[in-house]
């Protein structure tokens, strides 16, 4: 590693709310509360992996003990924001009982530089029940100069006694269009070229986390170097193209089996990660799902008009199907399976709507008519 080398991940980690992706509403709030004074004793963040919660509750401490704070625009050269305010713990290793009541502890003693005594615990879902119970009172009810910001990626295992005492905000999985942007703005400017395609390719291999993108972006980066194209990401994660599969959905819209079968056979080929590609034709199949709801039932984005209760059977069959290619014993057979059940279920009239075709016809034929035949 190059003397001076940080990751992307690092140099690119916002400082301030406003350099905050994709997570608007909570960064609205959050100065809300700064410039009006509302500020909580604790707060909970939930969400999924590399969505900001962290990064906000730095920034969100910052903000509040900064020299002439508490502020929505901390200056970056505050001697209390250049200092280390904030007790941060990884609930992962520092879990137990005891560990809880040395916090406790700790809280009732005033900060020595600055406004407020700042705990944000990571993963807090990992703290046992007792830890949790230990914590409880001073959750409720903490000196004035302390504040607690708990981040979580599975709130479930919170219990509902802390939760109950906490402000809660739910960190959203970024946008893929957001994420692409952001990656720009970091190959522009570390002389990098990037086709879009590939910076959505990479946004789509993210799931909504800016932080899992950058750090593929650093991955593909040490592979391509200077320039980087979608069939780099493509071979490097074992991608379909965009464009494959678009041409893929199109196939199983127009009922098109020897050409499905053909896409599976050239994806087994140049060894093509086949849960992925069910994930993005699975989104493609929403896309234009979504397209008929929004179009009186009805969508020709696959190249074939189909209608809403077709695509969803068609994305139902494609759901079902996952399990067996995760886990059966013949990945490519499961998946060629899933696909063409889905083309067929598409192809299945409904029963509901079979029954309404069938009584209109009845209700159409005039009384004693058939007795006549």
């Amino acid at each position: 590693m190059a003397e001076g080398f940080q990751v992307i991940a690092r140099r690119w980690r916002p400082q301030q709310f406003d350099e905050m992706v994709g997570q608007e509403h909570i960064v609205r709030t959050l100065k809300n509360a700064i410039e009006s004074g509302r500020i909580g004793h604790a707060y909970l963040f939930v969400g999924p992996r590399g969505t900001g919660k962290t990064t906000t509750a730095r920034i969100f401490a910052k903000a509040l003990n900064c020299t002439n704070g508490p502020s929505v625009c901390p200056p970056e050269d505050d001697p209390i924001c250049q200092a280390i305010v904030v007790t941060e713990i990884d609930a992962a290793t520092n879990r137990s009982v005891d560990d809880a009541k040395q916090i406790r502890e700790e809280c009732y003693y005033p900060p020595m530089q600055c406004r407020y005594k700042i705990y944000i615990i990571d993963e807090v879902h990992q703290l046992s029940k007792d830890a949790f119970n230990a914590l409880l009172k001073v959750i409720e009810e903490p000196p004035e100069f302390v504040k607690f910001i708990f981040a979580t990626t599975e709130s479930d295992k919170v219990l509902d006694t802390i939760t109950s005492r906490c402000q809660r905000f739910e960190f959203q999985p970024i946008p893929e269009e957001k994420i692409a942007a952001r990656l720009r703005q970091i190959t522009e400017n570390d002389g990098v070229q990037a086709d879009h395609d590939a910076l959505i390719a990479i946004a789509r291999l993210a799931n909504g986390g800016m932080r899992d993108s950058q750090s593929i972006l650093d991955q593909v980066i040490s592979f391509c170097g200077k320039k980087i194209t979608e069939r780099d990401v493509s071979d490097i994660y074992g991608l379909a193209s965009k464009q494959e599969i678009e041409e893929l959905a199109a196939a199983m819209a127009r009922a098109d089996y020897a050409e499905v079968i053909a896409f599976a056979d050239k994806f087994v080929a140049e060894g093509r990660d086949l849960l992925r590609v069910l994930a993005h034709t699975q989104a493609r199949i929403r896309e234009a799902l979504l397209d008929s709801i929004r179009g009186n039932g009805k969508s020709s984005l696959l190249g074939t008009a189909m209608r809403t209760e077709q695509l969803l059977r068609m994305l139902d069959a494609l759901n079902s199907g996952e399990g067996g290619v995760k886990f059966g014993l013949s990945e490519r057979a499961n998946f060629e399976v899933t696909l063409l059940k889905a083309v067929e279920q598409s192809r299945t009239r409904a029963i509901d709507s079979l029954i309404k075709e069938i009584s209109a016809l009845a209700d159409s034929v005039p009384v004693g008519e058939s007795k006549k035949k």
